[in-house]
């Protein structure tokens, strides 16, 4: 087998949702004849707690390297755990290149620091390199407007380090293109050497079958006829959306004068939309229009990924939140196909995950157009609550038409992978 050294700060047992990246492509990498070799930090470096049962995930034939890293100090002035790594992973990283036949270095980004050990191993030992885009590194962060604060600090140095890190680069993907075309408009360069190849998350059946075999129950019992069940982050343009969503909920319980019948009061009032690991971001929004802990529930900490999986196997219903941008990719419907629950999604009309869900018999969709199309979304959201609810009654997970989700898999997203790294190397 020819080698790949996957250089990712964060791996299992890290409870990150960019961990599943690297290990999904660990673990499907020698069906394509690539041995993976994992170079990572000892978890005794890292921040977050660790998700002890992700290493059960993990194929036992798998080599994994860890190094040491520098310590969080008091007061916190460096968390980045890439960059406290930074050294360590460097040094490690080209030891083993001069050591062992290494055909391909392949560095997911974030930590944005790591990408730049790329370029210098490349200049070292003349090894081949891709990054792979999991978030953009140059954009706008929330508050980079404000001259000489903290954000516009890390822009102003994004925006040096990146051309140093992808400027010997052979290969360059990410979870969309919009991800990393940005990149090549930065640096136009890599338009005339370098392989793109855009792969969103993958699914994988078989961590739905583990938790399973485990037959363990979920972890929050919420009193309604029927649970809804969104997971993961929300983005920031779906928050104006999911507004007029809540006010609709709101005037529908308080017998508002929505021209729909009164079954749709009685309907919403039993139904609860619980959100994992979003952060925060529900709570506020949901006691403006008097929802939170009546229809409205939020765990707002991040959520070790087989429990999400858990939440997902006893919801009734899955619920996708686009926003007003069509990038949405069907990689988190997939993951709700797995659940084997019916989908009700929010999306860009032209988001490609729309089409999916409407013709493999998935679930149903409500459509947006830009945000100007957001004054009747909360009226169309409870049309189609409504036509939902009857479908639920007779969902059946079998008859969905799953061959519109081979693509998504781990397995198939890593041979998209694979096929780019060939033609990088080559």
């Amino acid at each position: 087998m020819r080698k790949i050294l996957i250089i990712a700060p964060h791996y299992a047992p890290s409870n990150l949702a960019a961990v599943h990246r690297s290990r999904l492509f660990a673990k499907h990498l020698p069906s394509f004849g690539w041995e993976p070799i994992i170079l990572t930090v000892d978890k005794e470096f890292y921040e977050e707690k660790p998700d002890w049962e992700l290493n059960k995930l993990i194929p036992p034939y798998q080599r994994i390297l860890t190094v040491k890293a520098f310590k969080v100090g008091k007061p916190r002035m460096i968390g980045d755990l890439g960059l406290r790594s930074f050294f360590q992973l460097r040094k490690k990283a080209l030891e083993l290149l001069k050591t062992e036949n290494i055909d391909f270095v392949y560095i997911p980004i974030p930590s944005f620091y790591t990408a730049l050990i790329g370029s210098y191993l490349f200049k070292k030992a003349g090894v081949k390199y891709g990054i792979d885009y999991i978030d953009p590194w140059v954009h706008p962060f929330p508050g980079s407007e404000k001259l000489f604060s903290r954000h516009w600090f890390s822009t102003q140095l994004a925006k040096i380090l990146e051309p140093i890190a992808v400027k010997n680069a052979s290969l360059i993907t990410g979870v969309s293109e919009a991800y990393y075309l940005p990149v090549l408009d930065r640096n136009p360069h890599l338009k005339e050497k370098v392989i793109t190849a855009a792969m969103p998350y993958g699914g994988e059946k078989e961590d739905h079958e583990f938790i399973i075999r485990q037959g363990s129950k979920n972890i929050d019992s919420v009193s309604s006829s029927f649970k809804f069940v969104y997971a993961g982050a929300l983005l920031p343009k779906a928050i104006k959306p999911l507004e007029e969503i809540f006010k609709a909920l709101k005037s529908r319980l308080e017998a508002d004068s929505y021209p729909l019948t009164s079954d749709v009061c009685r309907l919403t009032s039993d139904v609860s939309f619980n959100f994992i690991g979003t952060l925060g971001t529900i709570k506020p929004l949901a006691e403006k229009y008097s929802l939170f802990g009546k229809s409205v529930f939020e765990h707002p900490d991040r959520m070790p990924y087989l429990d999400v999986l858990k939440e997902l196997d006893h919801a009734d219903g899955i619920f996708i939140m686009g926003s007003t941008e069509p990038h949405y990719t069907p990689s988190k419907v997939y993951q709700a196909v797995l659940s084997q629950k019916p989908i009700l999604a929010v999306l860009h009309e032209k988001s490609s995950a729309v089409k999916i869900i409407e013709e493999s018999n998935a679930g149903m969709t409500v459509l947006i157009d830009g945000e100007n199309d957001l004054n009747t979304l909360g009226i169309r959201f409870l049309q189609q609550l409504k036509n939902y609810m009857q479908l639920a009654k007779t969902f059946d997970a079998s008859k969905v038409n799953k061959e519109y989700f081979d693509s998504y898999s781990a397995k198939a997203v890593t041979n998209k992978l694979v096929e780019a790294i060939e033609k990088a190397c080559s």
